[in-house]
């Protein structure tokens, strides 16, 4: 499974990438551009291009997660997953009674999940994000906690967690990808899936290659700036 990345509110251009063939669309509502109107009609330009939307949500929090799984994410990412407790804490909050405690309101969600909860629950996804030493540590316990459904790796995080001095720091390239075979081990040993962003299509079939299950791809707001300098560049005869 391979996704994009969307961290601006552009909802014609999350149109057009979604058209392209990803297996998914991801929103970054915690570091992007987006507010919640803009999660909203980013998830239905993904929907209009009949692909799939997830939400990188602001913080592990029970609203925030609520809101993004109604306005129609077909799951979410809860960033900074530091302990089986914070992994209880999302999976809680993205099912229904007595499984959870999301609140009823599909706004959206009801007109293409459906409204049911049970039906809700099987279909949407609660990824928790592995970035940090604690997280780290923890991996295995967290890998474990019943209802969540994969791992995803914030590699710029995670780097700095191993003691990069930067994120992509070479220094640290060993210890970096040790704890990715790590995560990627603790998924597969409690059977759900392991994820990570990567920052290239190269990079992210690396990841593929080495087990992972689902990478998404750089991001709009990265490439539009790399195809914009290329072009100037050969336009000056750089």
């Amino acid at each position: 499974m391979i996704g994009y990345w969307i961290g601006s509110d552009n909802p014609p251009a999350t149109e057009r990438i979604a058209r392209l063939g990803y297996d998914y669309v991801v929103l970054d509502a915690q570091h992007g551009l987006l507010d919640y109107r803009g999660l909203l009609g980013n998830l239905m330009a993904v929907a209009a291009a009949g692909a799939v939307g997830l939400v990188r949500v602001e913080a592990n929090d029970a609203t925030q997660i609520g809101k993004a799984l109604d306005a129609g994410a077909a799951g979410v990412i809860v960033p900074l997953i530091n302990s089986a407790d914070d992994a209880a804490a999302a999976v809680a909050a993205g099912r229904y009674p007595p499984a959870g405690i999301r609140s009823y309101g599909p706004t959206r969600s009801g007109l293409r999940i459906g409204p049911t909860p049970a039906d809700a629950d099987a279909a949407v996804l609660v990824l928790g994000m592995i970035e940090t030493a604690r997280g780290l540590d923890d991996v295995a316990a967290i890998a474990a906690t019943p209802g969540l459904d994969g791992l995803f790796i914030g590699p710029s995080d995670l780097t700095l967690a191993v003691g990069g001095a930067y994120p992509g720091d070479p220094a640290v390239a060993g210890a970096f990808n040790a704890a990715l075979e790590r995560i990627r081990a603790a998924c597969a040993t409690a059977g759900i899936v392991a994820g990570s962003y990567s920052p290239s299509g190269a990079d992210a079939a690396l990841r593929l290659d080495a087990g992972f299950s689902f990478v998404t791809v750089a991001g709009d707001l990265s490439h539009l700036e790399e195809a914009a300098r290329g072009h100037l560049q050969i336009a000056r005869g750089g």
